[in-house]
């Protein structure tokens, strides 16, 4: 639904004090990008609607077009110059100073994620709001090593690299996981010299909007700017605009291959994050209980299942099945659905009601295949509020074939599938018989069958024993249709946010 931002009673802009009440913080956001330091309207004056939990309206998104495009990127062009001519490491001061002014917003930034994301606060939120502030404190560090070379290429010649920025990035950003991801796009391409500008997912762009004016209270005018809306509205003009030399998308294999196509018009390169199928196998003598615990921070079930990393695909051996299915559904049985702002709640919604009625959809799918056996988890919310909320039980699908679409699609949702194996060869190419290769995990405690699959293993972030969720340091990025590129790292940052340019000096 699109309203005039005139139809709407916002009042001012919210101060940068530390607000706790995410709905008033969440109303007083609304309607507004911001662009050139200042928080504004969309050209258009339209809005989009934003749904919380209960599915009542918590605020609006602006609904930004090619005209808001075009401003920000005139004034990301304009700050960019002087920008990079600042030395490397008084940028990366001014990203420090960003990451303490982010750490002194944790707890409302993780709030206001929770109310709009329907993310619970304890188990999710918060932790992805800290996460934020100590990526920017990483990257704020690496100023010094955006270095050349020396190329002994000939005795009377002085041969040398330099590192420069390509100027203006599009980084869109998806909703599920919005501060850390846009944190590992938009640190290192700072750092680097670069201005950004943050397309937000349009399920998701208040909080996005409120770490942009936080970080506008110390960077100058137009270095960083946040535009929210619909792809074909406000994504595609990002992407198309000829000023914008680089763009960096997370988000569906889809969209991703539409991003490409449109950067490849231009000749601009493109680090693409897109989905994943990622498989988790148990072996016989892996230690189960742990196994298990990795099966529920792997299936981000605290989540709603919502991550391109989710183990969606869990192989466990004959052995320990039937121990390891009972196991599972005792654990997630026994977390709590509900508020997403209560501090007792392990499990939160789904993002909106297009994602609710997609998971929806999947489940009964599979609830119809021959032979697959459904098994629900944890419980619904009691409270009589949420009875129009967007929760989905945990569900756990054993005795499903390989070929279902429920073990080959991407669901975005709570939802695995567990499958018997005994032949080590046999599961190894079940585990790579998929279109996707983002994560694998691996649970034994036998060292050459670890090191035989993480080596066979298609997939860009192979873990053994643990699933770790993305951390700054860690080479993050996929294979096949799971993306390009990679993220969260020193060489993420020269590979994709500089240009490398040889110079060479005849000494004779």
């Amino acid at each position: 639904m699109n309203l005039m931002v005139s139809d709407l009673d916002y009042g001012q802009a919210p101060s940068l004090d530390q607000n706790l009440d995410p709905y008033a913080l969440a109303k007083a956001l609304s309607g507004r990008h911001l662009i050139g330091g200042e928080l504004v309207q969309a050209a258009s004056g339209k809005t989009f609607e934003i749904y919380p939990a209960t599915g009542e309206i918590i605020g609006f998104g602006a609904a930004g077009d090619a005209e808001d495009v075009d401003r920000a990127v005139a004034a990301a062009v304009d700050a960019q110059k002087s920008w990079s001519k600042m030395r490397a490491r008084d940028r990366g001061k001014l990203l420090y100073k960003c990451a303490e002014a982010l750490e002194e917003h944790v707890e409302e930034l993780g709030r206001l994620i929770a109310l709009e994301t329907g993310k619970a606060l304890r188990t999710e939120s918060r932790v992805e709001a800290s996460i934020l502030a100590d990526a920017f404190y990483f990257h704020a560090g690496l100023g010094s090593e955006l270095k050349g070379e020396t190329v002994p290429h000939h005795p009377d010649m002085l041969t040398i690299t330099v590192r420069e920025p390509i100027g203006v990035v599009g980084a869109i950003i998806p909703w599920n996981v919005p501060l850390l991801l846009m944190a590992l796009k938009i640190a290192p391409a700072l750092l680097a010299g670069n201005a950004v500008i943050v397309k937000s997912a349009e399920e998701a762009p208040l909080t996005v909007l409120r770490v942009c004016q936080i970080m506008n209270s110390v960077l100058p005018a137009g270095v960083f700017q946040m535009l929210s809306g619909f792809g074909p509205e406000c994504g595609a003009p990002l992407v198309a605009h000829k000023k914008v030399g680089k763009v960096t998308f997370t988000g569906s294999v889809e969209t991703g291959k539409i991003v490409y196509k449109t950067a490849a018009d231009k000749l601009i390169p493109v680090t693409l994050e897109l989905g994943g199928k990622s498989p988790m196998i148990v072996f016989d003598d892996a230690k189960i209980d742990k196994a298990v615990d990795g099966a529920v921070v792997g299936m981000r079930f605290t989540r709603q299942g919502q991550s391109c990393t989710a183990a969606s695909r869990i192989f466990v051996h004959d052995k320990v099945y039937d121990e390891f299915v009972a196991k599972l559904r005792a654990k997630v049985d026994a977390m709590v659905m509900g508020d997403p702002l209560d501090e007792k709640t392990d499990i939160g919604t789904i993002i909106s009601p297009e994602q609710f009625s997609k998971v929806q959809g999947y489940i009964e799918h599979g609830r119809k295949e021959p032979g697959a056996v459904p098994i629900e988890c944890s419980a619904m919310p009691s409270d009589p509020k949420f009875k129009d909320g967007l929760f989905v039980r945990p569900v756990v699908f054993t005795e499903i074939g390989h070929d279902s679409k429920l073990a080959r699609e991407e669901i975005f949702g709570p939802v695995t599938c567990i499958f018997r194996w005994t032949d080590r060869e046999q599961v190894l190419a079940a585990a790579n018989d998929t279109e996707f290769g983002l994560a694998a995990t691996v649970w034994t405690n036998d060292l050459h069958a670890a090191l035989n699959f993480t080596e066979k293993l298609e997939a860009g972030f192979v873990q053994v024993n643990q699933n770790l969720v993305v951390q700054p340091g860690l080479s993050y990025g996929g294979v096949k249709n799971s993306g390009l590129g990679k993220e969260a790292t020193l060489e993420a940052m020269l590979e994709h946010f500089t240009h490398k340019k040889t110079i060479i000096f005849n000494k004779t």
